[in-house]
């Protein structure tokens, strides 16, 4: 038996027809996909940009707002050094010889009140990674610490960082001038102490030297009437950038006390405006040195005595 029903059987132009339309569907899926994963980079992108700016910006103006923090106490970026109660007198006292007895009737002769002294101003420059620093304080720290007792000299002690490189990107020599600053502003009296013991116990040259902690333990050690506050201005790096402005001051000098000097090296040590240029482990040399100081200095304060005029006789009219 016949029938008119033919199979559903697609005819070839319309198998190509379905495969194109296919293949566009999934060029544009992919197309589609593709452009997504662009905006989602792009996007990426843009969301990570972003916020390295507003760290970027977060840090410049935390740092900007810092205050710039000067300590306390100083003069000339140096700390004055005028009593060391800690260090006992020398034995030998000095005696002021009593006038001799005049005769009865004798008339004194005509003197003048001596001025008293003034004292050699010592100015120095400490580098606390400099070998040379270290040397200089140990051969004289004993004679520096009588002369101070007995009022013959003051001592400004500057700290300042030349060998900041020299410490395998730790900073030691700045980070210990800005612990040394910190003493000095929260506990002055033992800044001598303080600034004795970096000098006498110091790290090695090319070493990472001692840590900010390690730094605020040695403050600790010495008897530092603030512990806290010290701790915190070491840790914190307060006086960092003061230090490292005050070194570039006394690089572009002049030093206190003198008229032209410059900073050239560490230990710098400037007395009433004159460099020492002798041996920094000589004691007796620096005393000698420190003597024709003194005596300079004296020559120049002796004050001429000036003549009292004699009473002349008021005429009789």
């Amino acid at each position: 038996m016949s029938s008119d029903e033919t199979p559903n059987v697609p005819t070839p132009s319309n198998s190509r027809e379905a495969v194109r339309e296919k293949a566009q569907q999934v060029h544009a899926q992919q197309s589609r996909a593709r452009l997504m994963r662009r905006i989602i980079i792009g996007a990426v992108a843009v969301i990570a940009v972003g916020a390295i700016g507003t760290a970027v910006t977060l840090a410049v103006s935390a740092q900007v707002s810092k205050p710039q923090l000067t300590p306390t106490g100083m003069e000339s970026d140096g700390v004055v050094v005028n009593d060391i109660s800690a260090v006992a007198a020398s034995d030998e006292t000095l005696t002021t010889p009593s006038p001799e007895p005049t005769e009865a009737g004798a008339t004194d002769a005509p003197t003048t009140e001596p001025s008293a002294p003034e004292r050699v101003e010592i100015h120095v420059y400490v580098d606390y990674l400099s070998p040379d620093a270290g040397e200089f304080e140990r051969a004289n720290s004993r004679q520096l610490a009588n002369w101070i007792t007995e009022g013959a000299v003051t001592v400004s002690y500057h700290p300042v960082a030349l060998l900041t490189a020299s410490s395998n990107g730790t900073k030691y020599s700045l980070r210990a001038a800005a612990a040394a600053a910190c003493v000095a502003t929260h506990s002055p009296e033992q800044f001598y102490a303080f600034n004795h013991d970096l000098l006498d116990n110091q790290p090695k040259v090319g070493s990472d030297g001692f840590s900010d902690a390690q730094l605020a333990d040695a403050a600790q050690a010495v008897g530092v009437d603030n512990p806290k506050a010290v701790r915190s201005c070491i840790v914190d790096g307060d006086f960092v950038t003061w230090a490292k402005e005050a070194t570039t001051r006394a690089l572009d000098g002049p030093l206190a006390g003198s008229d032209d000097l410059v900073l050239s090296s560490a230990p710098m040590i400037v007395a009433n405006g004159e460099a020492y240029v002798g041996a920094l482990d000589d004691p007796a040399e620096f005393s000698n040195f420190m003597l024709t100081i003194d005596n300079d200095a004296s020559q120049q304060s002796t004050e001429t005595p000036t003549p009292t005029p004699s009473p002349t006789a008021t005429p009789t009219p």
